[in-house]
């Protein structure tokens, strides 16, 4: 018998049931329309000057820290509670999701790559990733530091 066959045959599968509430689904909905609309409007805002388009690089930054401090801000207050969990749909899922964008990142890149700037490219991209995760690191020592600061959980 395979490795493969052997962990199908002797694996047992979760058996957590999944809902979907229609409140959750709304609290993402409307935040990733407030999130979407602030991506517009700081895009507007910051015209491109340049090949490197700085404003998409901005938000992604900016959203990575943003979600890193809510992220560590609700789990250091203890368990996840029905407000907790309403507010990490409504502002993480939703609004950082609709804020941030992977999508507009690739073919930002993609257009530099096609303008001849295979560096360019290159920088933008690798370096918007790596530059959100150190963002997303200060974001979390943000996020414990203001925890610690208030006295924990609330």
């Amino acid at each position: 018998m395979g490795p493969w066959l052997w962990l199908k045959v002797n694996r047992k599968m979760p058996t957590t049931r999944f809902a979907l509430r229609p409140i959750e689904v709304l609290l993402v909905f409307v935040g990733g329309c407030a999130g979407t609309a602030s991506r517009l409007a700081v895009s507007l805002a910051l015209p491109q000057h340049g090949s490197i388009p700085v404003a998409i690089l901005l938000i992604n930054i900016s959203g990575a820290f943003a979600l890193g401090w809510l992220l560590t801000s609700l789990s250091a207050r203890g368990p996840e509670t029905p407000r907790r969990k309403n507010l990490r749909l409504l502002l993480g899922t939703g609004f950082m999701g609709g804020f941030t964008t992977y999508s507009a990142l690739a073919t930002d890149a993609m257009l530099l790559f096609g303008q001849g700037s295979a560096a360019a490219a290159l920088a933008y991209g690798l370096g918007t990733v790596a530059l959100g995760a150190v963002a997303t690191w200060f974001g979390m020592l943000a996020g414990a530091r203001r925890t610690s600061s208030s006295g924990g959980a609330k």
